[in-house]
């Protein structure tokens, strides 16, 4: 996406699944932005989601897993993730394990580890790395939603047009 060069502009662009939060380091992020624009007609709308992957005061390790069983056969397929927040860095590290058990023993597993995986954005730096690119009046809604976005919201959406020149 850092350099994305395509032979059209385009009147949307969709940034989906908190993509941008993949680009870790903020000089690349901030080029992407400027790509985007680039890349975008006169009046033309640019929209990405993005999330706060954390807040003072939370802990700053998680782990969740889920399992599903195939029908068929009974085979059950697990995934463990950890996460690991650097609040100096705005990055979280994740290491993702899957597993095939079959009779409740595994037989097989992978294990992925991104250090880091993703940066985490609040509704502020979010706000400013959009103007950096160029773009005026930026809004922020709830989730997925158009609601106007709330202080205590995590996961937003950002729309935002690209005005004519003046």
């Amino acid at each position: 996406m850092e350099n994305l060069e395509l032979p059209r502009k385009y009147q949307t662009i969709l940034v989906p699944s908190s993509t941008l939060q993949l680009i870790t380091e903020l000089e690349a992020v901030e080029r992407v932005m400027k790509r985007l624009y680039a890349h975008l007609l006169s009046g033309g709308i640019l929209v990405a989601s993005l999330m706060t992957l954390w807040k003072e005061g939370e802990s700053l390790e998680s782990e969740w897993e889920q399992t599903a069983v195939r029908k068929a056969d009974g085979v059950t397929f697990r995934r463990v993730v950890r996460s690991w927040f650097n609040p100096i860095s705005e990055c979280e590290s994740t290491e993702d394990l899957y597993q095939k058990m079959i009779d409740e023993k595994v037989v097989i597993e992978e294990l992925y580890k991104r250090s880091p995986a993703t940066r985490s954005y609040s509704q502020s730096q979010v706000k400013d790395l959009f103007e950096k690119a160029g773009f005026q009046n930026v809004q922020l809604f709830s989730g997925f939603t158009f609601d106007m976005i709330k202080p205590e919201d995590r996961l937003f959406v950002v729309m935002e047009q690209k005005l004519s020149p003046a």
